[in-house]
């Protein structure tokens, strides 16, 4: 189980940064699903490498062969397998890490872990792994597209930029207009003026992707173990360079009071509402059916075009001159994998709950 997501809906993944290819296998999918091939290209390539100035250039077509559970361009309800085979390695650029331990990188837990490990692009610790998360994540997309479901995230602070406001004071489809994938083109373009710097230097930068959740039916979520915000929480912080995940008014809500975090419940139009969503849609553990809006908190790379210090397997300091290509800042890349993370988790709480009505 340790390389399968999700409960009913499933990802079992497969794969190294410099292997043959990335793949995986999904469980789950309802059967019955038009599988729009072009939307799950288009979702990948908005993860793929080489598309912009600021991202890394490994230049991969990361074109989707379907291998399995589609038939007459619908799912089956059968396992639906699939592989995304590697095209432009350059596996002789980590010859230097071979016996070398990259700061805050997977290489020494790997090596600890196993007794070796892959340095050729970091193995499986690699971030290419996210390949077979947004295959499965638009296919979930498009299983929730039947239930009214959308899942969007976009980028709302890279370094000292933050983007004011929430997701309300601004209008997401402008959110692909632009390199960074931030729906404020003014402040995108300090974003991206940002990262260029930082690249120039050889240096990296973290920032902020805020994520919201629209039509999310009441209900989904267990009470107890398997809240949707932990299952959620646990998705995103399973995304390559996370280090914080919060929803609703998350931390900052800690410095108000009770009378002013509370959302009052009104009725209006047949339905039940609350007036404000400091919740982020979520109380008890369970969706209640508004927009659930949350933030994942990503480091800035850990490998950096410039010298720095560490030591070899065998405990010798040494200098580390990284080379190969990498990303200056991973948030554009990093928007459709939360996305497809989000639509994995309200896809897998959907059929859950199913199970709870037969």
């Amino acid at each position: 189980m340790m390389n399968t997501f999700g409960h009913i809906f499933r990802l079992t993944s497969f794969g190294e940064s410099h292997g043959k290819g990335i793949g995986g296998v999904v469980d789950g999918m309802p059967a019955g699903v038009e599988i729009d091939v072009d939307f799950i290209q288009q979702e990948l390539g908005r993860r793929r490498p080489g598309q912009s100035a600021i991202v890394t250039p490994r230049q991969e077509s990361d074109r989707v062969e379907f291998l399995s559970g589609i038939y007459d361009g619908r799912s089956t309800g059968t396992p639906i397998g699939f592989v995304v085979y590697n095209e432009n390695q350059h596996s002789s650029d980590y010859e230097n890490l071979k016996n070398t331990y990259r700061p805050s990188h997977a290489d020494f837990t790997y090596a600890q872990k196993y007794g070796l490990r892959d340095h050729r692009g970091g193995g499986r610790s690699s971030a290419r792994e996210t390949v077979a998360r947004c295959v499965a994540g638009a296919l979930a997309k498009l299983a929730l597209k039947k239930l009214s479901v959308e899942v969007v995230a976009f980028t709302s602070q890279v370094g000292h930029i933050v983007l004011p406001g929430d997701y309300t004071c601004y209008d997401l489809s402008k959110t692909e207009t632009n390199m960074v994938r931030c729906p404020d083109a003014e402040v995108a373009e300090k974003m991206i003026a940002l990262i260029e710097e930082v690249r120039a230097a050889g240096d990296t930068v973290g920032g902020v992707i805020s994520g919201v959740i629209r039509h999310v039916p009441a209900g989904l979520g267990e009470p107890v173990f398997g809240k949707l915000h932990a299952d959620l929480g646990a998705a995103m912080l399973g995304i390559n360079a996370v280090k914080g995940f919060e929803y609703g008014m998350g931390f900052e809500g800690v410095q108000y009071r009770g009378s002013q975090m509370n959302d009052v419940f009104v009725a209006k139009e047949g339905r039940i509402s609350t007036l404000t969503n400091h919740s982020g849609g979520i109380q008890g553990g369970i969706s209640n059916g508004e927009d659930i809006c949350f933030r994942v908190a990503f480091k800035p790379v850990a490998t950096l075009l410039q010298d720095i210090p560490t030591v070899d397997g065998d405990g010798n300091p040494i200098m580390l001159k990284a080379r190969g290509r990498h990303d200056p800042c991973v948030l554009p890349r990093a928007v459709p994998v939360v996305e497809a993370m989000a639509a994995m988790v309200i896809l897998d709480h959907y059929l859950l709950n199913k199970t709870k009505h037969i």
